[in-house]
């Protein structure tokens, strides 16, 4: 698939998906961890924090600076079959997730990745392996900067209408590209549209990966602005979301642009930008 033909794929797709994102929110059981937790993961999160913008400041809230090939891994053990993906994360204080989706892309991703840089923050980036497989020295980059480099299939489908060794196929050759890479598999999978099934669960699991979902969409591949997109990041911030995001499948200036506004205003709002770990059972 070319890469502008995705945002057309979506378009014709995201009507009929299995969509268990914001949906499934309210019902769920699975909270991602990604420092320790303060508050039990059942129970109600607290409430979300300024919201008003501020005048920009040096923040007390970034990362520290990270090297190597991705954060440091868990031991590996087994990997539990979801029924549900994970929505959003437990942790310390007013932890957030952002997430890109169908990348990497040469014209988006390295703006990306720089913006992130300049604020010494980790991101979770969800790759499509045929983007991977042309783009190995951005994955590289993503890998080098401390990022979360995580499947999000081959070629986009949409899962629930494929056949499970074609589940499989997809979710394995992005593995195999993402491992001979950055010299790690990855241990997060998104499916395309936020459509899952049982076989999507199982199969993620038999490849060693947790399913994550997301709290905020931003609605960025409608391409609706990049203050809309800056509105609904800022609306939506509170303790424990995920944030979803695209770096690929058309024009993604608006997200671009729309990081480097929202991004220090998080920041300065007291936001502590991480990456999830992984629990193994």
């Amino acid at each position: 698939m070319k890469k502008d033909q995705l945002l057309t794929r979506r378009r014709a797709l995201i009507a009929g998906a299995a969509v268990l994102g914001a949906a499934g929110a309210a019902g769920t059981a699975h909270v991602l961890t990604a420092e320790p937790a303060t508050h039990p993961a059942g129970s109600a999160p607290p409430a979300p924090g300024p919201q008003a913008r501020r005048a920009l400041k040096p923040s007390a809230y970034r990362l520290q600076p990270m090297t190597g090939h991705g954060p440091p891994r868990a031991t590996a053990g087994r990997t539990q079959v979801r029924h549900e993906p994970f929505l959003r994360m437990s942790g310390r204080g007013r932890s957030m997730v952002l997430t890109f989706d169908d990348g990497p892309d040469p014209r988006y991703t390295p703006d990306i990745l720089s913006t992130l840089r300049d604020y010494d923050v980790r991101a979770m980036f969800f790759v499509c392996g045929e983007m991977a497989a042309d783009n190995k020295d951005l994955l590289r980059e993503m890998a080098d900067d401390g990022h979360t480099v995580g499947n999000h299939t081959w070629s986009h489908p949409l899962l629930t209408k494929l056949s499970r060794s074609g589940i499989r196929s997809e979710m394995e050759r992005t593995c195999e590209v993402i491992d001979d890479t950055c010299g790690e598999p990855p241990t997060w999978f998104r499916a395309p549209y936020g459509a899952w099934n049982r076989a999507a669960f199982q199969l993620g699991a038999d490849l060693g990966m947790e399913p994550l979902a997301w709290t905020v969409d931003t609605l960025d591949w409608t391409s609706p602005g990049t203050r809309t997109i800056v509105g609904r990041v800022e609306r939506g911030a509170a303790p424990g979301v995920v944030v979803l995001s695209h770096d690929a499948g058309g024009d993604r200036s608006q997200s671009v642009r729309a990081l480097r506004d929202y991004l220090p205003h998080l920041l300065d709002s007291g936001y502590h930008i991480t990456v999830p770990r992984r629990q193994y059972a």
